[in-house]
């Protein structure tokens, strides 16, 4: 992360909260993001047309500022062409369209996206996922990148959607799990109704499913389909979320996989290369009833500060979110039914969703970004909309949430027909703002505005360990005996990817009083002298290596940050 001069930068404002919700600002056009997703739809109703497509918060330069990875898909036809857009972030509040030069502009079917540094080498790679063969670009620094997906590998063929880099085996070299849909094609599509008159988007049950794929690195810039000796694999499989987490705190990643239509998958690592199924005797494959339910956008977090791993799951409208706790015995109880959560999202399609501490309070909120996938769903259903405003549940106390997306701001309240979701913080002010994804429609910028409470971000990078530390966990004590831990992953959400440093709320007056980091290579390290205003840049075997403060925010509502 690159150093600033402190006389360039002051720390942010640190006062008490005066409301319970933090305003999201739609800052698009105010950054100069001029994104439209194209899915192709012309009338045929084809089912990849209405299920992408993602986007990314990365550092794609290397500079220490997130920029934007936004992934296209195409018309049918061919005729006009269409482009993944990367946003080099100015360093001003404003971005500038970078595509041309980086090399990540082609043109594929694209749906989702991850990013990480494969091969230790200190510039982000990144791998795209879509129909008919995936993308992985090697960066090459200052912002560009080289196809290297044959040489590599990886192209996969298919349905891809999501994507997680991982160091499944621990070896300091990441690997790439590549989750998959159905067996489509423009060939086999079939007419399905709502009606019985006009043709709609089929559900995945009338499609053969599609198993993910394991690449193990090699080490020498090639990569192994590792999927059937690894236990993974699955053709009934039609998934659409993957996200990383040690559910058991045994110390190796396991992975969560959301079906659509079919159970959910939790996949214990068992520390020799394998992988085994317990998500039904964890109770995360079904829900109450025994079914199976759409499965699209999944996270995974300690976000009840109990030192374990739960997730949270954007389902189908009339299904509502799940929210499964983690017991700490194997098993996990889904918490939604009886919650604001559940109550809120009965009605909603959830595709992105995440955890994230929006108000810097200490306590992890969820964000979800909804959308129908049929557009003439309220003919048949008239509680249920197209276009659907996201929800942002505050979390008020352990496992408990109120909705406030109604008091974080106008922006946010806007219909949208959204896909992909990240956080980041972009304008490095130390609070989270959020990306959106929309299908066949604009991309959103949701600024986050204000500095109520305190905050410590970490910014961790491995040595034995893979370089982005993915499956890191930091956990932060603070002075009055509370303990709170985050892990570093890819992956997550729909489609896309947040940015990897960690942000740990601290509250009014919240003092940090040691910082415990346990890297994946088994080291465990602590760190001490951490004041809040700031990103501590922290080297597995060297402790803290750069302090980096905030910027003061500019309390605008309209235009860009200062700086």
């Amino acid at each position: 992360m690159r150093t600033i001069s402190a006389a360039l930068m002051t720390l942010a404002a640190l006062t008490p909260p005066t409301v319970p919700g933090r305003v999201f600002v739609d800052a698009t056009a105010a950054v100069g993001i001029q994104f439209r997703h194209q899915s192709g739809a012309a009338g045929r109703k084809y089912l990849p047309e209405t299920m992408g497509s993602g986007g990314a918060f990365l550092d794609a330069d290397g500079d220490g500022w997130l920029d934007v990875l936004l992934i296209n898909s195409k018309t049918w036809s061919g005729g006009s062409r269409t482009r993944h857009a990367l946003y080099r972030n100015n360093a001003n509040g404003t971005f500038s369209d970078v595509t041309a030069r980086s090399g990540l502009g082609v043109e594929m079917y694209g749906m989702g996206v991850a990013a990480g540094d494969y091969d230790n080498d200190g510039r982000v790679d990144v791998y795209i996922t879509g129909l008919g063969g995936n993308r992985l670009f090697h960066g090459s620094g200052g912002g560009t990148f080289v196809d290297v997906t044959g040489k590599a590998g990886v192209a996969a063929d298919g349905f891809s959607t999501s994507a997680a880099w991982l160091d499944y085996d621990a070896d300091g070299k990441l690997d790439l799990f590549v989750a998959r849909y159905v067996d489509w094609s423009i060939g086999t599509d079939l007419f399905c109704t709502l009606d019985g008159q006009t043709k709609s988007y089929c559900t995945p049950e009338s499609y053969k499913g599609q198993s993910g794929i394991l690449f193990h690195n090699r080490g020498d810039g090639t990569f192994e389909d590792v999927t059937r000796a690894a236990g993974l694999y699955d053709p009934t499989a039609k998934a659409l979320g993957v996200a990383l987490l040690d559910f058991d705190n045994d110390g190796k990643l396991d992975l969560f996989v959301a079906n659509d239509t079919q159970p959910n998958r939790l996949y214990r690592n068992r520390g020799n290369g394998t992988f085994v199924d317990v998500g039904t005797t964890a109770g995360v494959a079904f829900n109450e009833a025994g079914v199976a339910r759409a499965g699209m956008g999944v996270d995974a977090a300690d976000f009840d500060g109990s030192g374990r791993t739960s997730l949270v799951i954007g389902n189908f409208s009339n299904e509502m979110m799940a929210l499964y706790a983690n017991e700490g015995n194997g098993l996990f109880i889904d918490e939604a039914p009886t919650s604001t959560v559940g109550r809120a999202s009965l009605l909603t399609l959830t595709f992105g969703c995440f955890f994230f501490d929006y108000d810097l309070d200490g306590l992890l909120d969820i964000f979800a970004a909804n959308g129908h996938v049929a557009d003439d769903i309220s003919r048949v259903q008239p509680r249920v909309r197209y276009a659907q405003p996201p929800h942002l549940f505050r979390q008020v106390g352990t496992r408990r949430f109120e909705a406030v997306t109604d008091k974080a701001g106008p922006d946010l309240l806007q219909p949208m027909v959204a896909r992909g979701a990240a956080f980041g913080d972009y304008d490095r002010d130390g609070d989270l703002d959020v990306l959106v994804t929309t299908n066949n429609g604009r991309a959103r910028v949701l600024r986050n505005d204000g500095l109520e409470n305190r905050a410590l971000r970490l910014s961790l990078r491995g040595t034995t360990s893979n370089r982005d530390a993915v499956g890191a966990r930091a956990s932060v004590r603070l002075t009055d005996g509370t303990r709170r831990t985050q892990m570093v992953k890819t992956g997550s959400s729909y489609l896309s990817q947040s940015e990897l440093p960690l942000t740990f709320g601290l509250g009014a007056s919240g003092a940090v009083e040691a910082i415990e980091v346990t890297w994946p290579s088994g080291r465990t390290e602590k760190v001490s002298g951490a004041l809040p205003g700031q990103t501590l840049v922290i080297e597995e075997g060297r402790g803290i290596v750069d302090r980096v403060p905030f910027l003061a925010p500019a309390r605008s509502s309209t235009g860009p940050r200062g700086r």
